[in-house]
């Protein structure tokens, strides 16, 4: 059986120490905005885009790419982390379907949440969360970890 393999983007918001995380509302877990990469995008617009539909903040990409002399290219945003998640996996092991996750960092101006997208949770979904809470909450580790790190990085 073959896998199918989509592009993804998720993108670790920091605003004065604090991470945004939201309930999602088919998996029940806490994450970061994020979702798949268009055809026509690359994987930092995909988050950027992301953020703005699900929370309706503008980020800035923390970090930067490094100055490459190619004529006939340019460099691109590196994500933090790429990450393989198996998304349908059978009772016999075998996967169908994995998300290549592009991880980003970015930093915004404010905490409001405003999501611009019509089909996005609302405002009440959303949470900010310290390093400290989220050493103490039940989030995933992987979430925990990668944004505890997202905000001494982004700060």
């Amino acid at each position: 059986m073959e896998t199918t393999r989509h592009f993804t983007a998720t993108v670790y918001l920091v605003n004065d120490g604090a991470t945004a995380l939201h309930e999602h509302p088919t998996l029940g877990i806490r994450l970061p905005p994020g979702g798949h990469v268009d055809r026509d995008e690359l994987p930092h617009e995909a988050g950027l885009r992301e953020v703005h539909e699900e929370t309706g903040l503008n980020a800035e990409l923390a970090g930067s790419s490094p100055n490459i002399d190619a004529p006939s290219g340019k460099a691109l945003p590196q994500p933090r982390y790429q990450m393989l998640y198996d998304i349908d996996v059978h009772p016999d092991g075998r996967v169908s379907h994995q998300h290549v996750d592009h991880v980003y960092f970015a930093r915004v101006g404010n905490r409001t949440i405003a999501p611009e997208g019509d089909d996005e949770p609302g405002s009440e979904a959303w949470r900010w969360y310290t390093s400290d809470e989220l050493r103490a909450s039940d989030v995933d580790a992987d979430t925990m970890e990668i944004g505890c790190e997202a905000i001494e990085v982004a700060e």
